[in-house]
This record gives C-alpha cells, structure tokens and sequence, in this order.
C-alpha cells in the first residue's frame, strides 16, 4: 500500500480525508464550523484521497454533521467546568486553535508518532488557544494507556475524554477494555463517542469498508446493545444526537435519507442510525 496512487493506504490516511471535509465544509456560505486549518492538513494527499476514492465522498454531509456534534458537546463540558480535554486518536483535527477555548484548559492530543509529526510541521507557524500537548502512543498499548490515564488524573479535577471516529476500528473486546480503564481514573467525568447500529456498521464495511480494509482500517464497532454496550463498564449514557436527525435539521441531509426520520427510541440493533453520544462516568 506503498503506491501513492492508492486511495486510503493506512489508519493515518484517513485523518487527511476527513481534514478534506472539514475544509470542504469550511467553504460553504453556510459552515456548521470554520476550520481555517483543514485544508493545509488534508494537503495534497488528502485531496488527492478524496478524488480516488470519490464514492466515500457522498458521505460529506455525515462527517460535517459529526464534527459540529462533537464541538457541541465539548463547548458544554467546558461550559460545566472540565479543565482538561483528552483527544483519543486526535489525528488532524485543530479544535485547540479553532475553537473558543479557556487559556487556562489543559488539551492533550494523543495519536501515532507519524500523524503528530505531520500535524506540528503543519501548525508550527500557528499557537493554539489553551495548553496543547501531543503524545505520541499507540492506544492498543495497553501498559502505556494505563500509564497515561494515571497521570492525567492527577492533573486535572473535570476530565472530558473525546474519541471521534476511534471505536469503531476496534473490536468489541478492545472498546470494552478502553471503557473500563478510562472509568478507573476519579476525575475522566464524561466521554464523547460517535456510535452506528450493528446494521449501519454492516452497510458501512459493504461500502466505505470495501476501500478501508486493505489499509488495515477495518469497521469493527458496532454493538447491537447500543449505548448500553458502555454500561457494564462504568459508563452510563446521558445524552445522544442522531447525525442524520441533525442533518435534517441544520439541512445538510440527502433528501432520500429523510424518510428514515424520527429516529426510533430506542434505537433498535436492524435500524441503519450513525450518532453522537455523551457519556458519563456512573457514581
């Protein structure tokens, strides 16, 4: 996968891709976001992505929904206090330069050594608007992880844990394990997910799949438990945002989507349904 005419040749690859949305979004006269950044992340390998593997493109209006969601919930846990934002699998996003921040909120990125190197050349010109710090670590380390959530939790009193497009490349064993040991630290209070029902993960591996997997970015995670999956491991669902009813309403959504709408409650595992979940830790 070495060809630099490939599509998608690694988990890495599929940061530009979605830094290539985010500054497609950031185009439009109507942005959900602005993101002056994306498009010098995505950089030429990101478009040239996007222009080979132009079947996953029709799903634009999904990630843009999904992004605005995620800044919504943080926006609220800064809000209600958090003072450190941990970004699991943070890959290119730039909310630490975007967003309306504290100074004083401590953000800790943590993704591959390669994408980070990439990332900080990219914004080394740029400062971010609270305390930005990246760590290199692959999350499948599971000494390592534990090592990181020990000392985080010393740091800060109000944790709020993002994971944007991370679970669903790992198996339902490998999120359990990631759920128990995120909810052992006192101060991780809250954590946002994006989740799909088992029948949306099936139409997803048929589809974006297809062009994901033999870059070793297979689609794992799709729990016929839903939101309840995340219970048995210290994490009670609070809040969740479908992305096609959001879509609808901020008017980005296929009109042949629609008739998919209301979203049933709850969200049975057969219903093809992609959303934003706000987690917090059980007391």
């Amino acid at each position: 996968m070495n060809d630099p005419e490939a599509g998608v040749r690694n988990v890495s690859d599929t940061a530009r891709w979605m830094a290539y949305f985010r500054a497609m979004e950031s185009r439009r006269p109507d942005a959900l976001f602005s993101d002056p950044y994306a498009e010098a992340l995505a950089g030429e390998r990101g478009f040239q992505i996007a222009n080979i593997l132009s079947q996953g493109n029709k799903q634009e209006w999904s990630w843009a929904t999904r992004t605005y969601l995620f800044d919504s919930f943080i926006s609220r846990l800064l809000q209600d206090g958090a003072d450190l934002v941990l970004n699991l699998a943070a890959g290119l996003d730039s909310r630490p330069y975007r967003m309306d921040l504290p100074s004083t909120l401590q953000w800790v990125e943590v993704d591959f050594a390669e994408i980070i190197s990439y990332k900080e050349k990219i914004l080394a010109s740029n400062t971010p608007r609270c305390r930005l710090e990246r760590l290199a670590l692959d999350l499948s380390d599971v000494q390592g992880r534990h090592a990181l959530f020990s000392a985080l939790d010393s740091r800060a009193r109000k944790i709020a844990v993002v994971s944007e497009g991370l679970l669903v490349y790992f198996t339902p064993t490998d999120v359990a394990a990631l759920a128990r040991d995120l909810s052992r630290g006192s101060n991780f209070q809250h954590w946002i997910v994006d989740l799909s029902s088992t029948i949306q993960l099936i139409i997803l591996q048929r589809t974006l799949g297809q062009l994901l997997g033999e870059a070793n970015a297979a689609f794992k995670f799709g729990p016929p438990e839903g939101l309840d999956f995340f219970k048995p491991f210290g994490w009670e669902p609070k809040e969740v945002q479908g992305i096609l009813k959001t879509a609808a309403e901020l008017r980005r959504a296929p009109e042949d989507f629609l008739s998919l709408l209301p979203d049933p409650d709850p969200i049975p595992p057969t219903f093809p349904w992609t959303g934003v979940c706000l987690l917090q830790k059980q007391k």
